[in-house]
């Protein structure tokens, strides 16, 4: 069974530019966002409370179908986010700005357990911690086409992330200081592969 490593952190930190870092020097397999891709995204960045259901059931689901994908392999697999952030920090954020419903919620809890039943959660964490105005002027600066949290949104998710993290066992979690570009330079990510092996053979 492949093992699994997310990267977790804000919007705009640098997850993606990370995770595409890690598996340039390494020899992972990979598990993106897929933001553009995904079919409700769009829909729900255009009317959030009627498509905010449909979009984090999608997401969810869509999470679990790139774990199962990674678990069967034999490399190990990075995503960027991955299930646990979708729903800890995602799907929480949406049902605190009143997008979904507490019934609606409590869906997508059901949905996060069950395929956490099925499926083991990640085998290490990485964390790039940075502070809310860093995380703030990266996203102002990544021009994506298509953004769902928006830069208003930042301060909450840190705090979902933080409260998030504070509940994971800390021998499953290597934290990052990203509040400097330079923790993504290949030297640093370099750096840090062999840390990883060492925590993944544990």
């Amino acid at each position: 069974m492949g093992k699994l490593l997310v990267i977790v952190g804000n919007s705009g930190v640098g997850k993606t530019t990370f995770t595409q870092q890690l598996c340039h020097l390494g020899s992972f397999s990979t598990g993106l966002e897929q933001h553009v891709e995904q079919p409700f995204q769009a829909l729900f960045s255009q009317d959030l409370p009627r498509y905010a259901l449909a979009n984090q059931m999608d997401y969810l689901l869509f999470r679990a179908e790139q774990e199962r994908v990674i678990r069967q392999g034999e490399l190990t697999g990075v995503m960027d986010g991955g299930l646990e952030q979708d729903f800890f920090v995602f799907t929480r954020l949406f049902f605190r700005r009143g997008y979904l419903t507490e019934d609606e919620y409590r869906l997508c809890e059901r949905l996060y357990r069950f395929i956490r039943q099925d499926l083991p959660p990640p085998d290490l964490i990485i964390y790039l911690n940075a502070p809310v105005a860093v995380a703030m002027q990266r996203y102002a600066q990544r021009g994506r086409i298509l953004e769902i949290a928006a830069l208003a949104d930042l301060a909450d998710m840190d705090r979902l992330l933080s409260d998030w993290m504070a509940s994971v066992d800390s021998s499953q979690v290597i934290e990052l200081d990203a509040s400097r570009d330079e923790f993504c330079t290949p030297a640093a990510v370099e750096g840090l592969l062999a840390a990883i092996a060492v925590r993944l053979t544990v």
